[in-house]
């Protein structure tokens, strides 16, 4: 087997407005396709990153909450990469979000924060040199 990269992320949501605001209008994702499934009374929303891989964000009813704290098995968090960490985390934050206080990575030296989507789940913002 030899894997190529990431092609998606998925996500099911609580809130589909609240989420489809936070991910498009926020984050800055585009939208490549948005579909109503009826018979699952579910939207499935793809969006873009500019390195071609997709989050595929998902509604349904009625969910049942991600365990997070303390953290329970499985995804962790989900990471992007940017290139100004500083001019990311100061647009967010006049967004409404809250972020963490940027750490430096003990063992690449490269810094990092976190914040959270709507649901809560855990999302990094990890600057890479260029």
């Amino acid at each position: 087997m030899t894997l190529q990269g990431i092609h998606h992320v998925a996500i099911i949501c609580s809130d589909y407005t609240r989420s489809r605001h936070f991910y498009v209008d926020i984050l800055g994702l585009r939208v490549l396709a948005e579909n109503y499934r009826a018979e699952r009374d579910s939207w499935k929303l793809d969006l873009a990153l500019p390195d071609g891989s997709q989050l595929e964000l998902f509604s349904f009813p009625n969910p049942p909450p991600r365990p997070s704290r303390p953290e329970a098995q499985g995804l962790r968090h989900l990471a992007f990469r940017v290139t100004d960490i500083h001019q990311q985390v100061e647009r967010l934050v006049a967004q409404g979000v809250e972020v963490e206080p940027i750490r430096v990575d003990e063992f690449t030296g490269m810094r990092y924060t976190f914040f959270q989507d709507p649901d809560g789940l855990p999302l990094e913002l990890y600057e890479i040199s260029l």
